[in-house]
């Protein structure tokens, strides 16, 4: 009776430790068909000469979530934490973006913890909410799993790069429902955008319980020295995180290394939006009115054409 009573305990504290991952509250519920992305801007660059206000986004993160079915509200930088409640609330996921700002004292890093609490405590509660993180947003998320920094440089600035696919990958929420070809593309191919100096080290990861109990690894990259975390999702919660650009492929045309417009490149953007979009679809958040999401919506701003020569095409920029 002790070792069975014993090992019931065990079971109990178990699940209580390492719990199942998060699911979208029922089952069979209906899919919401018209999900709203909010995007988390950041300050702008210094020698953005073109830059209007004190943030920006990148238009090509809306029209990569635009291909793929949502719709985007962008989030800006400096507002109270009742002001990004209200907007959780009303938004289907949150992606955020690539960039050049300090991931522990930026305005961009304070809201993005925000969300990131906020989202943590919802999906415990059984509300399903997603977060996307691409390059400067999956060292946000490694930082704020962790709760320290543990980037290191390489030499990933301008190249691309195949995919050294985990064996997690094939069954990972994010690759099992990609077509066979796009993974073998993915394996074999330099089509993944790489515009990063700093990355998070397979070395660190490995030394960090925090972080192992929260991702998975579903690919890496090596700069010819260091081994690198390329692409990762979390264990309990619909976060993902790529340290690549799926974005950059259809929509940025700048010319310079790393940069890949094959049809294989285009189709890994189309899937990974795909894929994040149909994980908002899981989330029941909503407007409280037609009018009030009107408002919000990114058709409410307009891009700057920046010249063929940025590395952003285009910039919606706020105050």
């Amino acid at each position: 009776m002790c070792r069975r009573a014993a090992a019931a305990l065990l079971a109990v504290l178990a699940a209580c430790l390492y719990p199942p991952p998060v699911r979208a509250a029922g089952g069979n519920q209906q899919l919401n068909y018209r999900p709203i992305i909010g995007v988390l801007a950041q300050e702008n660059l210094p020698d953005d000469r073109f830059a209007q206000g004190s943030s920006y986004i990148a238009a090509s993160y809306v029209k990569y979530l635009e291909g793929a079915g949502a719709r985007v509200v962008p989030i800006r930088i400096s507002l109270t934490k009742e002001e990004y409640t209200k907007i959780f609330n009303t938004i289907n996921g949150l992606l955020l973006p690539g960039g050049d700002v300090d991931i522990q004292t930026s305005e961009f890093s304070r809201a993005a913890k925000i969300f990131y609490d906020l989202a943590l405590k919802a999906n415990d509660a059984g509300d399903f909410f997603p977060i996307w993180g691409t390059c400067q947003g999956f060292q946000q998320l490694s930082v704020l799993a962790a709760n320290k920094y543990l980037l290191t440089l390489t030499d990933t600035k301008a190249v691309a790069l195949p995919l050294t696919l985990t064996p997690a990958a094939q069954s990972s929420r994010l690759f099992r429902s990609f077509p066979k070809d796009l993974l073998q593309s993915l394996a074999q191919e330099n089509i993944t955008a790489n515009f990063h100096s700093w990355s998070l080290s397979i070395q660190n990861y490995s030394r960090n319980a925090k972080l192992k109990r929260f991702y998975k690894i579903l690919s890496t990259n090596t700069d010819g020295k260091r081994d690198f975390i390329s692409t990762m999702e979390a264990n309990r919660y619909p976060f993902y995180a790529v340290q690549w650009h799926p974005e950059k492929s259809p929509f940025e045309w700048v010319d310079k290394p790393g940069m890949v417009h094959t049809v294989s490149a285009v189709r890994a953007s189309f899937y990974t939006a795909s894929f994040f979009v149909s994980e908002a679809m899981k989330s029941q958040h909503n407007f409280s009115s037609p009018l009030e999401e009107e408002r919000a919506l990114i058709y409410n701003y307009c891009p700057v054409f920046r010249g063929i020569h940025g590395i952003f095409l285009q910039n919606y920029y706020f105050d």
